[in-house]
């Protein structure tokens, strides 16, 4: 390897890093503030948050690569060019396109390590995210009763207390009102003082309380008159609260098995033509529906005239006549309105059946665009950092933020017209084939030093074309 090889892979490989890291951060971000308040306030371990950092910042890496890739390019051949370092190289006879190739190779190297995460990495980070979340989301927040409030998150139960010592555990002044039993019976309970604690698995909460009464309030049943209030003094009472949803549970491993966002290459072609085969056969149930409700048609309207004929022909009336037409086509609209309903049942199914196959493809196509996303901002990166000539973080961070920012409008564009029907499944290459003619002339103009930008160059060039004409 040579020198200059060596110093454009260290000049790259380092904001590639950088800019990778802090894509990642700030993508992590967006789904942390999405998701803070289901995990404010729950008592969680840091090993269960950072678990569930480390699967969300995965499932970011296929969309930040492209960005670092983007930022760093722009960024190493602006720095050469701002510092005249480009200049230099091109004086000694080492051409823009050699010198792109140690870069050129490390990115057609990310690439494949894309590709390969995406397709094995990334549904089993995602499945793992997914289940931790469900798992963070279903945990009750941490029981915390403070004084002077109305604690209601254990089931049956409204918890106050004037006032809590120390430690936490003993309490004053407690009022509990019980509607465990349904709200047709209240039972209040009332204590000078208790304490509280879990069992040792955390299942349970135990609150012992001490020199109290208990009043229960019946507000129906065969007692409501005879003994509307009964109260019931006890020096030492141990109350029992089941608190098993407070805990942290792992989901069952097969919960969130079979959606498409978990699957590999091989597994998304499996599902997808099982799909297909469903679909089909929804399409011939449809059809055999259609032609059944068809044929009782038929069989049943000549049994409704036959139903009006007389023995003798003859003396059959216009009334007669006009009742039989109208009976015939009052069935009609009702089979007509009976089909018509059906058909947009079917069609809604059908409907809702092809976008979820198209969700498929839309995941199979993303593992692709993604990773070649790696490559395609590459050659639109280098060649417009040696273009501008502005290293730094300025205008390398801006340019391509309004690059990928534009990228991504498309590719969203295309993946709704896929996921509606409206194009098939090679929609979603629009982005990366909208891009590739700007990566073509910026790759020209950086190479042969001709602005293809320049307005007037090319009203000179058509004025040449039209005038041989």
């Amino acid at each position: 390897m040579k020198k200059l090889d060596r110093l454009l892979l260290k000049s790259f490989l380092g904001p590639l890093l950088l800019t990778f890291t802090i894509s990642v951060f700030v993508l992590l971000m967006q789904l942390v503030w999405l998701y803070v308040d289901d995990m404010v306030g729950k008592g969680l371990d840091i090993a269960v948050i950072a678990e569930l950092l480390l699967y969300a910042a995965a499932t970011v890496v296929p969309m930040a690569l492209p960005i670092a890739v983007l930022f760093a390019s722009i960024m190493t051949m602006g720095n050469f060019g701002e510092k005249y370092e480009l200049v230099a190289i091109k004086a000694g006879g080492i051409s823009l396109r050699r010198m792109m190739m140690p870069m050129a190779f490390v990115c057609l190297l990310l690439t494949g390590v894309a590709f390969y995460f995406a397709n094995n990495v990334l549904p089993v980070a995602m499945y793992r995210y997914r289940t931790t979340l469900y798992d963070i989301q279903r945990k009750k927040p941490a029981i915390s009763i403070r004084p002077s409030e109305y604690y209601s998150d254990i089931d049956g139960y409204v918890i106050r207390i004037d006032r809590k010592s120390k430690d936490g555990r003993t309490l004053y002044d407690i009022i509990v009102y019980d509607h465990s039993e349904g709200l047709d019976r209240t039972n209040v309970i009332v204590a000078d003082r208790g304490m509280m604690q879990t069992t040792p698995d955390d299942r349970y909460l135990l609150f012992t309380l001490y020199d109290g009464y208990t009043y229960s309030e019946p507000m129906d049943g065969e007692n409501f008159r005879t003994r509307p209030l009964t109260s019931i003094g006890f020096k030492e009472q141990v109350l029992t609260f089941d608190i098993s949803s407070f805990a942290f549970n792992k989901t069952d491993d097969d919960r969130f098995r079979g959606d498409y966002k978990m699957m590999n290459v091989s597994q998304l072609d499996t599902s997808v033509r099982q799909l297909e085969a469903s679909r089909e056969d929804r399409y011939k149930e449809f059809n055999l529906v259609m032609m059944n409700k068809l044929r009782a048609y038929r069989a049943t309207a000549p049994d409704t005239a036959k139903d009006f004929v007389y023995k003798d022909v003859f003396r059959i009336t216009a009334d007669t006549a006009q009742a039989v037409r109208k009976k015939i086509l009052i069935q009609a609209l009702a089979v007509a309105r009976n089909a018509e309903s059906d058909v947009g049942m079917y069609e809604q199914i059908i409907r809702s059946d092809s976008e979820y196959i198209n969700r498929h493809y839309i995941e199979w196509m993303r593992k692709f665009t993604l990773s070649v996303a790696c490559l395609l901002l590459f050659f639109i990166g280098a060649p417009f950092g040696s273009i501008v000539r502005k290293g730094g973080l300025g205008m390398p961070l801006v340019a391509s933020v309004v690059f990928f920012v534009l990228y991504y409008v498309v590719g969203m564009i295309s993946e709704k017209s896929v996921r509606e029907g409206a194009v098939g499944p090679i929609g979603m290459w629009i982005s990366t084939f909208a891009f590739i003619p700007i990566g073509l002339l910026f790759t020209y103009q950086a190479t042969t030093d001709v602005n293809v930008f320049d307005l007037a160059r090319w009203r000179k060039l058509l004025g040449k074309v039209f005038r041989k004409k």
